[in-house]
């Protein structure tokens, strides 16, 4: 009896009255999966491996003999533990985490110093950069010596006068009152000094302001009109109280035969605000003065001076008996000793303490329109050098006096002009 529906085929699913027997049949959406090996009978009990905490029988992960390989660390068909050989697997390597992580490689220091040495040095450039042009957009280029006729012939060294003006712009009364400036309008010479930067050694020349000094020809730094000479002889300070410093470089040239090459001042308010930058300018004085004029009351001995002491410490004259002679040794021991303090790795490469001199000193100081910032380096390295005994520091050769100004050692002044033309050592002594 056929159980089958009707209308299906009976040799489908069933044997068939053929003699021969039927082929194999595919089932469409059935397929065969390769034939695999058998696996090898775990032993009874589970089995150490390295790193892997020993898993219960009867586990989730095991299924009617077929064990999945999470009890044992194999995933994703890799033996337990890892192959033989392999980080992680018997006889391979373990990392410094602990077996099974293959330690990574070892850093490169040389790159890493090399990388940080490149960010370093362009951070320096980047800051020095950065500080030159700000700095630079702070000076005060205000002399022509283009107008600065008659000049004499160029020499081997550089040749700056320095001069220390009693302006007192930008101050206040009350800062008047306490450097004991006084409230004279205008502004005067104060101190001037020619300073040589010599390869045979730095050379540093005080003129008194009291010198006896003929005012040549000229020609106006305002009007440009020229003025002719007459043989008036004046004060050395007399002449830049005339028309200033264009008139002041003149008469100097004039007087000595020597080329100014660039020309440097600085008021009262900036020399004291760049002292109290450095935290102070420390000075040894032989001999202890009083002066009610200038504020000054110094005892002997070293001693630390601060802004207000400092302007006291250069202005001093009446307590003196050379007067103004003494007072150019005092501003230049002072300067010297201002310049070997401010030229020094610990303030130069110290932000704080470069940002806040530079601040300080570049906004009251006015220098000719041909000098920068290299310039005013090499200017205070050399008075550095002269306060560590790399060269003479002296007052102009006096021979006498005339009407109470001080009258110029011709002969003197010639040769010593003559050697540092021609870059010999000097061996000249002043007063």
């Amino acid at each position: 009896m056929n159980d089958w529906p009707e209308g299906r085929d009976d040799a489908y699913g069933r044997g068939s009255a053929r003699p021969q027997p039927e082929g194999v049949q595919r089932m469409r959406h059935i397929q065969r999966q390769p034939q695999q090996p058998p696996r090898p009978q775990r032993p009874a009990g589970p089995v150490p491996t390295p790193g892997v905490p020993p898993q219960q029988a009867g586990g989730h992960d095991t299924y009617g003999g077929y064990d999945s390989g999470y009890n044992t660390g194999q995933v994703y068909g890799s033996p337990a533990g890892g192959a033989p050989g392999r980080p992680g697997g018997p006889g391979g390597p373990s990392g410094p985490d602990g077996p099974g992580r293959a330690p990574g490689p070892a850093p490169d220091w040389r790159k890493r110093i090399k990388v940080g040495s490149i960010v370093l040095v362009s951070a320096l450039l980047v800051t020095s950069v950065s500080t030159y042009f700000w700095a630079d957009s702070k000076v005060r280029r205000e002399v022509d010596l283009s107008k600065v006729i008659e000049r004499p012939k160029e020499g081997d060294c550089t040749t700056y006068l320095i001069v220390g003006s009693d302006s007192r712009e930008g101050m206040s009364d009350e800062e008047k009152k306490k450097l004991h400036t006084g409230s004279a309008e205008g502004k005067r010479t104060d101190s001037m000094m020619i300073l040589a930067k010599c390869s045979s050694g730095n050379t540093m020349i005080s003129l008194p302001r009291d010198s006896d000094v003929e005012i040549p020809s000229f020609v106006g730094s305002q009007s440009g009109k020229k003025f002719t000479g007459t043989g008036r002889r004046v004060k050395l300070n007399a002449a830049y109280a005339e028309d200033g410093p264009e008139l002041l470089v003149r008469t100097v040239e004039h007087n000595t035969g020597l080329r100014i090459d660039h020309y440097a001042e600085i008021g009262f308010a900036g020399f004291a605000n760049i002292v109290d930058a450095l935290g102070g300018v420390e000075l040894d004085i032989e001999e202890g003065f009083k002066d009610e004029k200038s504020g000054a009351d110094f005892k002997a001995g070293k001693q630390t001076l601060n802004g207000e002491q400092s302007l006291a410490f250069v202005r001093t004259r009446y307590a003196f008996a050379e007067s103004d002679l003494q007072r150019t040794k005092n501003q230049q021991k002072f300067l010297s000793a201002l310049a070997n303090q401010a030229a020094t790795p610990s303030t130069i490469l110290n932000p704080f303490a470069l940002y806040p001199m530079l601040g300080a000193g570049l906004d009251t100081l006015i220098v000719d329109k041909d000098m920068g910032l290299y310039d005013m380096g090499q200017m205070f390295f050399a008075m550095k050098g002269v306060n560590g005994g790399d060269g003479v520091s002296m007052n102009m050769p006096i021979s006498g006096q005339r009407g109470g100004n001080l009258v110029w050692d011709k002969a003197k002044v010639q040769q010593l002009v003559k050697q540092i033309q021609n870059d010999e050592k000097v061996t000249v002594r002043g007063n």
